[in-house]
């Protein structure tokens, strides 16, 4: 549990303590739906940009699953949780977060490949940021290789993912990958309409169009 966590539950210890004195007479049902609540009150605060809030509620409902043993409400708390942690710029608490998503994605047992793939890009998007290149094009490598294998991906993931790849490629020097992942992406963006994607895919190309990649070492 980060140190966020900690900080923002600790003015509600009297709230926590109820919840926790309750948990005694909550039945399977009744615990289902107070995760629920809380991933959805956590979302709406975000929403609200409340950050402080958004962690409160996160932590609980991570809390609560991992309690509960409900591996894909964990998974989208731990996921939530993250996104917060980023929001506040603590991107290495977020990859201890992320981390822990992936690890129980690859554990489940009903193939959510597409879920696997979102966590895995976002955790290389940590790992990107806090200068971990390896490690984020480990991550980038593999949710892209899912995307492409998967029939019913999203095209807009599938630009999204070869966009940040191509920024990594870009900051590592392997100019001529990251124009054929900005080209990709272009061509995609387009097809979407997506306009700010296509007009940040062009001007990275008319960019990197005279450069020359490093040499692997």
């Amino acid at each position: 549990m980060s140190a966020l966590f900690a900080k923002v539950r600790s003015p509600r210890r009297k709230k926590v303590k109820y919840r926790r004195r309750m948990q005694s007479h909550e039945t399977p049902q009744t615990m289902d739906n107070l995760i629920e609540e809380l991933i959805a009150r956590a979302a709406q605060h975000r929403r609200e940009r409340k950050p402080a809030d958004a962690a409160h509620e996160w932590a609980e409902a991570v809390e609560r699953s991992r309690q509960q043993g409900d591996i894909p409400n964990l998974i989208r708390s731990l996921r939530g949780a993250a996104e917060t942690e980023r929001d506040l710029g603590r991107n290495r608490e977020a990859g201890d977060l992320y981390e822990e998503a992936v690890s129980l994605c690859r554990k489940q047992n009903n193939n959510n490949a597409l879920l696997l793939a979102h966590t895995v890009r976002h955790l290389g998007d940590i790992r990107r940021h806090i200068g971990q290149h390896e490690v984020a094009q480990s991550c980038y490598q593999e949710a892209l290789g899912i995307y492409r294998r998967e029939p019913v991906a999203n095209p807009l993931d599938v630009a999204n993912a070869l966009r940040t790849f191509a920024i990594l490629k870009e900051k590592i020097g392997d100019f001529e990958g990251a124009r054929a992942f900005w080209r990709e992406a272009r061509e995609l963006y387009e097809s979407l309409a997506i306009h700010a994607g296509v007009a940040e895919a062009s001007q990275a190309l008319a960019r990197l169009g005279g450069y020359e990649s490093k040499p692997s070492s």
